[in-house]
């Protein structure tokens, strides 16, 4: 089974701070909203824990969350302990693509566990004060990677940083 895995960072591969986004961007959540609907979501529990509330479980996805503690409940969410056990809850045939989410554990294992078959990658344009990193990734050597640039974002009111929005398949 493979998954997909989206994720916004900036320069230096920050993707937060205190278990928080660092920026607002609505175009780039537009853009993360109407890639993963419809699908299955997969995240860890601080990630979860970091969408409000009202947000939770994100609407017209599957949630699954991953957490070490086995009694952890998360409402409208399928909590599992382990990478391994996303296949007993996702078919490839209804629920159509499998999105890693994050947060950076998760990522770091999903790439580990050579889960990831496509990324959506947004690159915002500047760097940020942080505590959570993507993990690295050697795009010099692309390891069979394949590079399509989806659309480019100029910073506007709404959007206070540029960024440009980069699919990767392999």
């Amino acid at each position: 089974m493979k998954c997909s895995l989206i994720v916004a960072m900036g320069k230096h591969r920050e993707i937060g701070k205190d278990n928080d986004l660092l920026w607002r961007l609505p175009r780039d959540m537009k853009f993360f909203k109407e890639t993963t609907e419809g699908h299955t979501v997969v995240m860890g529990r601080k990630n979860w824990e970091s969408i409000p509330e009202k947000f939770r479980p994100l609407p017209n996805r599957k949630n699954i969350v991953i957490s070490r503690n086995v009694e952890y409940k998360a409402e409208g969410a399928i909590v599992i302990s382990d990478l391994k056990e996303i296949e007993e809850h996702f078919n490839a045939d209804s629920d159509k693509k499998c999105f890693i989410i994050g947060g950076a554990q998760i990522y770091q294992l999903a790439l580990a566990a050579d889960l990831i078959d496509e990324m959506y990658i947004t690159q915002v344009n500047e760097t940020f004060e942080a505590d959570t990193y993507f993990p690295f990734v050697n795009w010099d050597d692309k390891q069979g990677w394949e590079e399509e640039k989806l659309f480019e974002s100029e910073k506007d009111e709404k959007n206070p940083h540029s960024f440009t929005v980069t699919k990767y398949t392999r």
